[in-house]
């Protein structure tokens, strides 16, 4: 593999030769951001070596600035990393930064071609798409017609720890809280579980939704030169498309089963996106139904479940977060008892964990790359047509001019700050902001406190007898979603 990467990067030399020339001092009149020094062809990918780009990143932009530009193969590539640089582009000329750059992993099955995450904001299918998921999930009223379901998908989370705890077993904390948004979400969607609580079954799935956001997140030579796209030396976009084969297959599934009753009477998702169909298909093909889908399970499941495991480690490694927050369950809702949604803002303390914790680890790092789809000038800086944006969400929610201790975990730095992660606060945007920020932010804020909250209430938690919290492991794994790497289990002990 590596000989066929060294081969092809050979034969880019001859291929971008004049590209080069003119990168290097050729005579671009053009103010690009600073930047690092770039080498001959490959730019500065030389510089993104290890396994924490944005870490990296944050470094680099702590020497050339807020605003800055590498060479990523043929690939110009901004990097955003200041809540005042953020707010230029995410609000005040977001029209001009809203265009997408799609990993090629992302192309299998046409996955980008028919997906909301990927088509550009300009195009009418995003439009419809956007217009659909706001209209039939996430508007105030759907919320509010499954207020029931999200009771019940947590009191299945807490009766799944009270049958470990009877047994003295660990929970694998990440894994319950992805099938818990996992069932939330397939019910919202297609009226059923996808996965049966107090077993492992629905784990291909997990699975392949996790999968697929590694790879997609992966450095893939292709994303850096294009002339390779046919070649995917690294077999990127083939196990992508393994990975979406399952999910999409399901799915596909899912469609012809609800088909095949011939009526609509569950008047879920599912139910509105087919009636949408038949009266349009070229507005709402299947293909983009089951993108939909798609871009839904892997934008609400693994995002969701990574915060819940962020923020219980972060909880449990450190002992006055923990009794901090069980002392205002207590006084507030009452020990044993779970949260419920209208609970929330009568709980400020667990209000800042969710803030603390999406502070040190936004689910996406970088976000969503945008494209730009046409020359921009920004601080007095030109970022041309085709440039990828990326937005490091995890070095602003640690840049020391604006956070004391930036490092460390502290939600009491919330509780005098009028700070959200809305998209109107450029220091804390987890789910980004302006016409792309992630639509299922109203659905996340309503989890995240039920879900942590009375896994908090409920229980008392060990991490058992060989871990102390000072030593608990909170290493990150890189993915378009920023997960644990090494998974928090904790033995959930019985209330005295």
């Amino acid at each position: 593999m590596e000989l066929l990467i060294i081969a092809s990067l050979l034969f880019l030399s001859y291929v971008l030769i004049r590209a080069s020339l003119s990168a290097f001092g050729m005579g671009n009149p053009k103010k690009l951001p600073p930047g690092p020094k770039r080498l001959p062809i490959i730019g500065n990918l030389h510089l993104l070596g290890g396994d924490q780009p944005q870490q990296t990143l944050a470094k680099l932009a702590e020497i050339h600035g807020p605003i800055m530009s590498l060479k990523l193969g043929q690939v110009t590539t901004v990097v955003i990393s200041s809540r005042a640089a953020a707010k230029e582009v995410l609000q005040k000329q977001d029209g001009s930064f809203a265009g997408r750059s799609p990993p090629d992993a992302f192309q299998a099955y046409n996955h980008a071609k028919n997906s909301i995450a990927w088509l550009p904001a300009s195009s009418e299918q995003w439009r419809t798409l956007r217009r659909i998921l706001s209209s039939n999930l996430f508007n105030n009223s759907s919320i509010e017609t499954n207020h029931d379901l999200r009771r019940q998908k947590v009191e299945e989370l807490v009766a799944y720890c009270q049958k470990a705890s009877l047994t003295s077993d660990y929970v694998d904390i990440g894994r319950a809280a992805f099938r818990t948004s996992l069932n939330l979400l397939s019910n919202t969607i297609f009226s059923k579980d996808l996965t049966a609580p107090y077993t492992d079954s629905g784990s291909e799935m997990k699975d392949a939704i996790t999968n697929s956001m590694v790879e997609g997140a992966k450095p893939n030579l292709v994303d850096f030169f294009p002339v390779l796209k046919k070649i995917d030396p690294q077999g990127i976009r083939k196990r992508m498309g393994h990975h979406l084969q399952i999910l999409l297959g399901a799915f596909e599934e899912l469609i012809e089963e609800r088909l095949q009753v011939g009526r609509f009477k569950h008047n879920d998702v599912l139910d509105v996106c087919l009636k949408l169909s038949q009266d349009n298909p070229k507005e709402l093909s299947h293909a983009h139904i089951k993108s939909l889908v798609m871009d839904v399970f892997g934008a609400g499941t693994d995002t969701t479940s990574t915060t819940i495991e962020f923020a219980m480690a972060e909880v449990l490694r450190n002992p006055h977060t923990l009794t901090k927050a069980k002392e205002e369950l207590e006084k507030v809702i009452g020990k044993g008892k779970l949260v419920r949604e209208e609970d929330a803002f009568k709980l400020p303390y667990l209000s800042c964990i969710a803030k603390e914790t999406l502070r040190l680890h936004p689910p996406a790092p970088f976000l969503v790359p945008r494209g730009v789809e046409k020359e921009v000038q920004i601080n007095g800086y030109t970022i041309p047509k085709g440039t990828r944006v990326l937005v490091n969400a995890w070095a602003i929610g640690r840049d020391p001019a604006v956070w004391d201790d930036p490092y460390e975990f502290k939600p009491e730095r919330f509780m005098n700050r009028r700070i959200d992660f809305r998209g109107q606060d450029f220091e804390l945007i987890p789910f980004g902001a302006g016409r792309r920020i992630c639509p299922g932010l109203s659905l996340a804020i309503r989890m995240v406190p039920m879900m942590l909250g009375s896994l908090l209430n409920n229980f008392d938690w060990s991490l058992g007898p060989n871990i102390h919290h000072t030593t608990l492991d909170m290493t990150e794994k890189f993915g378009i979603t920023l997960c644990k790497a090494k998974p928090l289990c904790a033995f959930p002990i019985p209330l005295n």
